[in-house]
């Protein structure tokens, strides 16, 4: 049976090329970089070779970069860093529609007695700028809004918020997991003062990832040991994944322009395709302010998982929604907050594209597709077709 993988916001696979540059690392050139001989001198040189990769592609310092474990940890480290360090300032700002990463460490703070403000988006999944701004308080110590939203695709004015945030003398963090090798990213340009990043989104290995912090951002660690990553993430090295990241890194930044032209156009396409051949869909998400491989699809009459499991009947694999809460039976909050209708919301389909993927596997998307929804709405009670 032909199978598609279109879940790429989820996890890609990881490229020939950054297996190659990783392998050495695992056997040949083992070594702990914090080790003085030959072994830990070959490993701290990947680790430095790869932490100018990083900060070479998003426009930072190297001294800027510090390596964790993915997007979690370094969305932790960002908020809980500033929050602990700035014991005075108990205010946190931040999105309805955050990665779970952002919004429970928020919760976390909660229940040690700090606040946090969650400003809303308005039906596209753009953020209330100007609610934002009117949430600042004076105890305000963070704003942390994610450069686009990992389900439907909005991308943020990540720019406009920095502003606002710099005129109030306040720290902005944003999760840019998934706009990092899909969009232009650069720091400067931005005005951010930390920024996180995963390997795993961009073709790179699991368990590695980034949080740039600009040079006078004053955070602590939420991690302990041995003084790594300049005491702000102890623990070895991971050294493999860093180099795996390092040179994942490197490819999405050679290939931003023509892969982003690609996934973009098949994107448009299958919106084009599905809207031209089933009846009662809506698209999610900003129409062109949107990641370039996202498509994110409500359709009235059916349910997410169930078009989900046909399809991957079919060797399709896409989302109902974020994979990291794609278990729940709970309706999405992010299309909760889009204020979507109770009628579509269940039935959402999240289709994240790769630069793998092909005409024909849009083609047999779309032709699977238009006969899930027809099957299921053939078997609903609420349906007239």
């Amino acid at each position: 049976m032909k199978r598609i993988y279109m879940d790429h916001s989820a996890t890609t696979p990881v490229d020939t090329l950054v297996v190659d540059a990783m392998l050495p690392y695992f056997s040949e050139m083992f070594g702990n970089s914090s080790s003085l001989h030959s072994f830990g001198m070959e490993a701290a040189e990947a680790l430095s070779t790869a932490r100018k990769q990083v900060a070479d592609a998003i426009g930072a310092l190297p001294e800027e970069i510090i390596f964790t474990s993915g997007g979690t940890e370094s969305d932790n480290l960002a908020i809980r860093g500033v929050i602990t360090h700035n014991s005075g300032k108990k205010h946190v700002i931040t999105s309805v529609i955050e990665h779970p990463a952002v919004l429970n460490t928020c919760a976390f703070l909660e229940s040690l007695g700090h606040e946090v403000t969650y400003v809303p988006v308005d039906a596209e999944g753009l953020i209330v700028l100007s609610l934002l701004e009117r949430s600042i308080r004076e105890n305000t110590v963070l704003i942390s809004v994610m450069h686009a939203n990992n389900e439907v695709g909005t991308i943020q004015p990540i720019k406009e918020i920095a502003q606002i945030a710099k005129k109030h003398n306040i720290y902005f963090h944003t999760d840019a997991v998934q706009s990092v090798g899909k969009i232009p990213v650069n720091v400067d340009d931005l005005g951010i003062d930390m920024l996180s990043l995963s390997s795993h989104k961009i073709h790179g290995p699991k368990g590695v990832g980034v949080l740039y912090v600009r040079k006078g951002t004053i955070i602590e660690p939420i991690v302990f040991g041995g003084n790594h990553e300049k005491g702000m993430r102890s623990g070895t090295e991971n050294i493999p994944g860093i180099v795996g990241l390092g040179k994942a890194m490197v490819l999405a930044q050679q290939r931003l322009d023509t892969d982003s032209k690609y996934m973009q156009q098949m994107r448009d396409g299958i919106i084009s395709k599905i809207f031209c051949s089933v009846a009662d869909v809506r698209l999610n998400g900003h129409p062109t302010q949107r990641l370039p491989n996202n498509v994110n699809l409500s359709f009235k009459y059916v349910e997410g998982e169930s078009m989900l499991m046909l399809l991957d009947m079919k060797g399709i694999a896409v989302s109902t929604g974020s994979a990291c809460s794609s278990k729940s039976l709970k309706a999405s909050h992010v299309l909760s907050s889009l204020n979507i209708e109770d009628d579509y919301i269940h039935g959402s389909l999240r289709i994240s594209l790769g630069r793998e993927n092909t005409i024909e596997d849009e083609d047999y998307l779309v032709e699977s597709l238009k006969e899930t929804v027809f099957r299921l709405r053939m078997m609903s009670p609420l349906s007239s077709q």
